[in-house]
């Protein structure tokens, strides 16, 4: 997909998201659940998409869509662990070669992970996308899933 049609596509993405979360929740949860549903059916390259959430200093897997996830990420190893310690959006072309990536499913080829914030901009997870073809995002998918993310209202 081009930059330019995927970024029409998720600017049309943040605004039927926006309009669910402030039309009809009032809970996170709710929240989390309905950006990973709208993403992962509306983005055809998106293999898993789901968050992973900080629990008593560890990361476990919250609502998601896509094959079976590892329930718990081992701290300061794979993808998911650099969003949260370089505490920014962490793009990965070819998961084969970053250092201690986490293989919850052999299929998955690129990953991006987008660090998570409550309203004290503390970060609080991820959320993390898989994609079965190497190299699948770039700087469009990051400048949106930032936005996008912004939408799940944490207190």
């Amino acid at each position: 997909m081009d930059t330019k049609k995927k970024a029409n596509r998720y600017r049309r993405l943040f605004d039927q998201i926006k309009a669910l979360v402030e039309k009809d929740s009032n809970n996170p949860l709710s929240d989390m659940a309905t950006v990973i549903a709208v993403l992962h059916h509306k983005m055809e390259y998106f293999f898993w998409t789901g968050f992973y959430l900080l629990q008593d200093d560890r990361l476990q897997v919250a609502s998601y869509q896509g094959p079976l996830a590892c329930i718990n990420l081992k701290k300061d190893t794979g993808v998911c662990w650099a969003g949260i310690d370089q505490n920014e959006t962490v793009i990965v072309g070819n998961v084969e070669e970053f250092p201690d990536h986490i293989a919850c499913d052999s299929r998955s080829r690129s990953e991006i992970v987008v660090p998570l914030r409550n309203s004290k901009a503390e970060t609080i997870g991820v959320l993390d996308v898989d994609s079965t073809s190497l190299n699948s995002f770039d700087k469009t998918d990051a400048e949106w899933l930032e936005k996008i993310i912004q939408l799940v209202r944490f207190p």
